[in-house]
């Protein structure tokens, strides 16, 4: 690395920001690409030397029945896909689905439920359960289930919950073609309320349903100028599922994805950029790219929530063949 190229490695790339423009995020993502292939991973070899890689684990609790009307989603109300005849999962199988997260190598395991908001009362008390019990396994713990007030951040928090997902998933223009049933705005004030209970946030959105460039420049401007940055962003790609509204969009080409994470990685420094949903779909070189230049995280294990992701094994051949290493959050039996 030369003396220019070290400097810009470490002062203007890795100096955080939170007034970045659309302009200049535009320019990012339409850079060529393998200019924003080295500018990524100069920020990248800086933010997480060695490129250790945290593996975390998803398991849907509530799987169907919910009341948004995401375009993309197959457990939705509005979706002929609706798969809401499954039973809730119940806290000693939540458990032992953690153990073997735990077992198989990931240190995060991460909770979903299909609902619009939290409701109090039963329900609500498993899930404290479950995070207590994720945690006392050494295990950070995530949470996505919808809205939520301040007294059940709160709560969360006193469980001792590490972060709460909750996505954009678009920009703000592009939003109301995707979904109508929940404001943006709405999403912003999860996102602060969970921000306000101590609890790390987890806040990403998905490339390939009919947005522009400008769309995710857009999205990714929103993410960048929250302060402090998101500390979790997840990038996924669209999987068209049959009876969704977007059951026929075509798979997004890799090289957007691998563009979106780098630009991702330039824009917030710090903050663990997940390849999430649509890997099985990338093939291992885009894979690769995507961890050489921005991407700390993926999810591990065959299924997220209700749609599939590669195997254990083909995951951890992959990871030995980028000779990444594997990141330890916590300390564990």
């Amino acid at each position: 690395m030369t003396q220019t190229q070290e400097k810009i490695s470490k002062s203007e790339f890795t100096t955080l920001r939170h007034d970045w423009t659309l302009e200049e995020i535009e320019g990012l993502l339409n850079q060529p690409l393998m200019d924003l292939l080295w500018n990524a991973q100069l920020v990248h070899r800086h933010a997480n030397p060695g490129y250790k890689v945290q593996l975390a684990s998803l398991l849907s609790v509530k799987t169907g029945g919910c009341e948004e009307d995401c375009a993309y989603c197959p457990q939705s109300i509005h979706n002929a896909s609706d798969i809401s005849s499954q039973n809730d999962l119940g806290i000693d199988q939540v458990l032992e689905g953690a153990k073997a997260a735990k077992k198989a190598g990931a240190d995060r395991f991460c909770m979903g439920w299909a609902w619009r908001e939290i409701r109090d009362g039963e329900k609500f008390e498993e899930m404290l359960e479950m995070v207590r019990g994720v945690r006392a396994l050494g295990l950070e713990a995530c949470v996505t289930a919808g809205m939520l007030s301040n007294t059940q951040a709160l709560r969360l928090a006193d469980a001792g919950l590490t972060a709460y997902n909750h996505n954009l998933d678009t920009s703000p223009e592009h939003y109301g073609q995707i979904i109508t049933t929940r404001t943006y705005e709405e999403r912003l004030e999860t996102l602060q309320r969970v921000r306000s209970a101590g609890i790390t946030i987890c806040c990403g959105g998905i490339i390939g349903m009919g947005e522009s460039v400008a769309d995710r420049a857009s999205l990714l401007k929103v993410l960048a100028n929250l302060t402090p940055h998101p500390e979790s962003v997840p990038i996924n790609a669209l999987v068209a599922v049959e009876g969704t509204k977007l059951e026929s969009f075509s798979q997004v080409d890799p090289l957007e994805v691998v563009r979106m994470v780098a630009t991702a990685r330039i824009l917030m420094p710090y903050s663990r950029v997940r390849l999430s949903a649509g890997r099985e779909q990338l093939g291992k070189e885009a894979q690769i790219l995507c961890l050489l230049v921005g991407a700390d995280s993926i999810f591990y294990g065959e299924t997220l929530l209700t749609t599939s992701n590669p195997s254990i094994n083909a995951d951890r051949e992959l990871l030995e063949q980028a000779g990444v290493e594997v990141r330890w959050e916590l300390e564990c039996e």
